[in-house]
Formats: structure tokens, sequence, C-alpha cells
């Protein structure tokens, strides 16, 4: 086996295993589906992934790399200017999320079933968050200090952000009754609460 046929195999297998840990989450998981999903035999599973431990955080970690690189490439551009840069991750944030609807459940659901998963979140992506908040926070007390913008605590944005657009997702299959014809079209409602949602945190951090 060559390696393109190597790497080939080992897509097939994470494509696999990410619909299995999203949809039955990882106690409910099961390797065999996993094989049988992909294409390959159990004993091929394991030779690419040793254990079910070891596929989760592989996903676990793609799953992140690709988050951050939409969203805190964007922020972090220096070129740009600071509201510029949140208005780029609050959008590249919500669309993350909405080629991966599945992932904020999955992740709340793995954090309160197996509060030791919070550790292999956190440090995913916990040493990124600190650099980017240590930096962020600079630029906004000095755009604050020149009447650019309000002074905001960083953090506290970041929460605001997660929050409105993760509740989106995790709430739309329960939000027909409550808003009816808002949601029969699913593209037209997300481009619509996305923008809401840009308006929302820019309007705490822009000067009147």
């Amino acid at each position: 086996m060559d390696n393109k046929e190597k790497q080939n195999k080992e897509q097939q297998i994470l494509a696999a295993a990410e619909q299995e840990f999203l949809t039955k989450g990882f106690d409910g998981a099961r390797t065999t589906t996993i094989a049988k999903a992909a294409g390959v035999t159990h004993a091929m599973l394991h030779y690419y992934f040793r254990t079910k431990e070891q596929l989760f955080e592989r996903i676990v970690d793609e799953k992140f790399k690709k988050m951050s690189q939409s969203m805190f490439a964007i922020i972090g551009d220096p070129k740009l200017p600071i509201v510029e840069r949140i208005k780029g991750s609050i959008t590249a944030h919500f669309d993350f999320i909405a080629d991966n609807p599945l992932l904020p459940r999955f992740i709340i659901n793995e954090i309160v079933s197996r509060p030791e998963r919070y550790e292999v979140l956190h440090k995913r992506v916990g040493l990124i968050l600190e650099t980017i908040y240590h930096d962020l926070q600079l630029e906004i007390d000095l755009a604050a200090e020149r009447d650019e913008v309000e002074r905001v605590d960083i953090k506290m944005l970041f929460i605001s952000i997660l929050s409105l657009n993760i509740f989106t997702f995790i709430a739309y299959p329960f939000m027909e009754p409550l808003i009816g014809e808002l949601t029969a079209d699913r593209e037209k409602f997300l481009a619509a609460r996305k923008a809401e949602n840009i308006e929302t945190i820019l309007r705490r951090i822009k000067k009147l």
C-alpha cells in the first residue's frame, strides 16, 4: 500500500469516525461500526488508530484546528482594523458551526457526561486562546484610549460571541414552535441570524 492509499484509508476512517462520534457520543460510538462505514476491517482500523480514545482525540484535534485557522487567522491579522477583525471572527465562527452543526451539542454532552474530557478539549485551545486574549486586550485598550471603541473585557466579548453563535444551532431543532415560519428556510434563517449576531456584538464595542 503506497502513501497516497494509506492517506485515503486514514481519511475514510476519520470521516466515518467523525459521524459516529458526533451522532452517538464517545461512549455510544463503536469501532466496529466505524470500520464498516469506512470500508476497512476492524484490524485495519486499529492499525491506523490503536484505540478509540486515540481516534476521538484526532477528531477533536482536527475540528479545533480548523476552527482556529478560520476564526483566529482573521482576528489575529494586524493589518485589519480591530472592529473588522472581530466582525470577521464572528462570521468565521458562525460559518464553522454551520458546517459542523452537531459539534456544539456533542462537546457539551461529552463534558457533562465525562468531565475528564474537558482536559482533552482545554489543552487543545487553552494556550492559543491565552495568547490571543492577551494581544487583543492590549489592542482593545489602546483603541479605547484613542476613543475609537468602547472599553471591553475581551474574554467577556468572546463568551458573548460563543453564546450567540452556538445557541443558534443547539436550539434550532426546538425553535419552530416559537418562531414558526422563520425556520422554514434554514439557509435564509441562518444568514439572518448571523447578521443579527454580528450587529449585537459590534454594538457593544462601537463608539456611538
